[in-house]
């Protein structure tokens, strides 16, 4: 009988760890490159689709080989959190419960030899029947713990406006690095019964779920219009505009490109760089660390965009804190700290060294150190100002009355105001 009892207790403690797992944006098979999910016929990285209409997002991603796999894909519905919720699949899903990924193809006159695989979402064999936070997973033969990535999307029923601004903080303590975001949500009280409690906020920094502020509650409410003016807890380092790359022409020079090499592949060699830590500000165009994949010299970049093992130096003779553990970070790295991006330090010369397979594009990149919680810092190596031309977005949600599942009802992006 306590054998019996035991095992229950195994079973609902796991049942418990299950239901709490929240998903994230991330790749869990080496061979998965390239992955971007963007609104279909544009390069808007906000995987953000109404309820209504005919909007789409296009999910694309290369597997490095030269054989096509059997691949499947479904829809988890999560609450504001990213944990599933307890909604059964037919509840939030009109069609199928998963459907094949049967648009692929292979790589052309590449020297890394991949397959390059589409998915456009919603489409007539699955879509999303309520709003709210989705995740799409991708696995193969069927079973859903062979895991290739897995991607966040939301589907908003509008019923807010939204108005908002970013500029520098207020207080003097944070004048020169930080900057704050403060904003205000007009409400349908026939769709917010208990706005001051049912309401839920996300406030984000460049798309960047890993510094994301949740939980903010609204000051006061007045006129239907919840009011969020803070001048501590909606803060943000400014950092640095991005450092940049250009390997969309591999047969040519390219910008901070130092040289490049062919043997089975391409390398690409980049500038030196150096720690921007200390540095004053300096002012130019960036796109706040996303990636542009396309290749000058072919057709198709899907399939015949190339990939180059491109080497990043970091000279550690200025600014860099002893033994840091340094990462390559931005978009390419899910803006996490991922051991395939930890940089080794050349102790002969001086630096931190790494080589990286890179589909031909132009990117963005920071250098960020492991901070005590063990989370990304950028602004030791690159430096934080409050100039810094940064994107904000607002995420609302509120509690669902029939079905009590977290609904997203308002959606804001703006970029910062520095004068």
């Amino acid at each position: 009988m306590m054998h019996k009892f035991s095992l229950f207790l195994i079973s609902l403690m796991l049942g418990v760890q299950l239901s709490a797992q929240v998903f994230e944006n991330k790749i869990y098979d080496n061979n998965v490159q390239t992955v971007l999910l963007i609104k279909s016929g544009t390069e808007d990285r906000y995987p953000i689709i109404s309820l209504v209409g005919n909007e789409t997002l296009k999910l694309s991603f290369d597997v490095l080989g030269n054989l096509s796999e059997n691949l499947q894909y479904t829809f988890v519905h999560c609450d504001a959190n990213w944990v599933p919720t307890r909604l059964n699949q037919n509840e939030y899903l009109n069609g199928m419960t998963f459907d094949n990924i049967s648009d692929f193809r292979f790589s052309t006159n590449t020297y890394v030899k991949y397959v390059h695989y589409n998915v456009v979402i919603p489409n007539e064999n699955m879509k999303p029947k309520i709003a709210g936070n989705y995740i799409i997973k991708v696995y193969r033969n069927f079973d859903e713990e062979d895991l290739l990535l897995t991607r966040r999307m939301m589907v908003i029923n509008n019923a807010t406006t939204i108005e908002g601004l970013a500029r520098p903080a207020t207080l003097a303590e944070n004048r020169f690095t930080k900057q704050e975001v403060q904003f205000s949500i007009g409400i349908n009280p026939a769709m917010v019964v208990n706005p001051m409690e049912d309401i839920k906020v996300v406030l984000m920094q460049n798309y960047r779920w890993d510094n994301a502020i949740t939980d903010l509650k609204p000051q006061f409410l007045s006129n239907n219009k919840l009011e969020y003016s803070y001048l501590d807890k909606m803060l943000f380092n400014g950092a640095n505009e991005f450092r940049y790359f250009d390997i969309r022409n591999l047969r040519q020079f390219s910008i901070n490109v130092r040289s490049k090499r062919t043997d089975t592949v391409v390398h690409v060699m980049l500038n030196i760089d150096e720690s921007r830590g200390a540095a004053q500000y300096f002012n130019y165009l960036d796109y706040n660390g996303k990636r542009l994949i396309q290749n000058k010299e072919g057709i198709n970049t899907d399939i015949d965009g190339d990939y180059a093992y491109c080497n990043f130096y970091l000279s550690s003779a200025m600014g860099v804190p002893p033994d840091a553990e340094v990462y390559l970070f931005g978009e390419f790295s899910d803006w996490r700290l991922l051991p395939a991006y930890k940089m080794d330090f050349n102790k002969s010369r001086q630096r931190y060294d790494i080589e990286i397979p890179l589909k031909q594009g132009r990117f963005e990149y920071c250098y960020a150190i492991k901070n005590e919680q063990g989370k990304p810092d950028e602004t030791s190596l690159e430096g934080n100002h409050f100039q810094t031309e940064n994107e904000y977005l607002v995420l609302v949600y509120t509690k669902n009355l029939q079905y009590h599942y977290d609904e997203l009802i308002g959606v804001r992006k703006f970029s910062t105001q520095t004068n």
